[in-house]
C-alpha cells in the first residue's frame, strides 16, 4: 500500500467517526481531487507526491461541509456541474425523476418538445433533459440570484434558456404550449429542521429546502403553474420527500383538471416523485 492509500484509510475512519454517510467514497474522492487523478488511480500516486492539503480537505468534510463544495463539482447523470455555497447540490435521487421525464417526453413523439424546469438551482435537471432529449427546447427558472449565478455557469453554451423569476408566476408567454413541466422544489416541512442532515441544513440555501408547515406549499403553487403552462395531454413531474408519497398525488386532482396522478419510487424503492397529465378539454 502506498502512502496515499494509507492516508485514505485513516481519513475514512475519521469521516466515519464524524457521521459522514459515505466515508470511504468521500475520502477517496477528496484524495483524487487534491492529487488531480481519478479515484481508480490513487495507487499510482508516488509517496513523494503526497499533498498534505489532503488533510485540510478531510477536516472540512469532517465538519460536514458538503463534499461537492470542497471539490467545486457535482456529478449528475452524464453531467459534471459547478456547485458551491448558495446553490442546492443535486442528489442522486433526482436522477430517477429525470429518467422518468425523459421517457415521458420520448413517448410523446413530439419533434421538438417544449420543457420547463421550475426551481432549477444549479441547472442540473434542465441540462440533463437538453442533453438527453437532443431536439428539446428547455427553459429553466430560478428565483434566487446566487443560485442563478451557478446555473448561468453551468448552462453557458447549452441549449437551456435561463430565466430569473418565481416558479409560481413564471413564463406566462408559454401558457398552454409546454409538453413537460419538471421540478425539484423545496419540500421539507419547517418542523423537520432539526432532523435535516448538516450538509443540507447548514450549507444548502434555505429557499431550496423548506416550504411551509407541511413542506407542500411550493408544490401546491407549482401545481397551478404547471396547469397554466401545459398543453392538454402535457405532463408534470415533481420531486417530493419519501414521507410525502401519499400526499402529493392528491394535489393533482381531477377537479383541478388533472388525470393519471401517480407516485413513483426512487432507486431505493422509496416514494420520490409524483406525475400527472393535464386532462383533455
Amino acid at each position: 500500500m502506498n502512502l496515499l492509500l494509507a492516508e485514505v484509510a485513516q481519513a475514512t475512519q475519521r469521516l466515519a467517526d464524524a457521521g459522514v454517510p459515505s466515508p470511504r467514497f468521500d475520502a477517496e474522492e477528496l484524495a483524487a481531487f487534491v492529487h488531480g487523478v481519478k479515484r481508480g488511480e490513487l495507487h499510482l500516486v508516488a509517496d513523494a507526491d503526497f499533498d498534505a492539503r489532503y488533510w485540510e480537505a478531510v477536516a472540512r468534510r469532517e465538519a460536514r461541509e458538503p463534499l461537492q463544495h470542497i471539490t467545486g463539482r457535482a456529478f449528475f447523470r452524464y453531467l459534471e456541474l459547478q456547485v458551491g455555497p448558495g446553490v442546492f447540490v443535486p442528489r442522486p435521487e433526482t436522477e430517477s425523476v429525470v429518467g422518468w421525464a425523459i421517457d415521458a417526453v420520448r413517448a410523446m413523439d413530439v419533434v421538438e418538445p417544449l420543457i420547463v424546469d421550475l426551481c432549477t438551482g444549479s441547472g442540473a435537471i434542465a441540462l440533463a433533459l437538453a442533453q438527453e432529449v437532443p431536439r428539446s427546447r428547455v427553459h429553466a427558472v430560478e428565483l434566487d440570484e446566487t443560485a442563478l449565478g451557478w446555473a448561468r455557469k453551468n448552462t453557458e453554451g447549452s441549449r437551456v434558456t435561463l430565466h430569473h423569476g418565481d416558479a409560481l408566476t413564471a413564463l406566462p408567454e408559454l401558457d398552454g404550449q409546454v409538453d413537460l413541466v419538471v421540478s425539484n422544489p423545496p419540500y421539507i416541512p419547517l418542523t423537520e429542521w432539526e432532523y435535516v442532515a448538516p450538509e443540507a441544513r447548514d450549507h444548502d440555501p434555505q429557499l431550496a429546502l423548506f416550504s411551509g408547515e407541511d413542506g407542500l406549499d411550493t408544490i401546491r403553487g407549482i401545481e397551478r403553474t404547471a396547469h397554466r403552462l401545459l398543453r392538454p395531454g402535457g405532463v408534470v413531474v415533481i420531486e417530493h420527500a419519501d414521507t410525502q408519497g401519499g400526499q402529493v398525488p392528491w394535489i393533482f386532482t381531477e377537479e383541478r383538471g388533472w388525470a393519471d396522478a401517480a407516485d413513483h419510487p426512487d432507486l431505493n424503492n422509496r416514494p420520490r416523485f409524483a406525475t400527472a397529465r393535464k386532462a383533455m378539454p
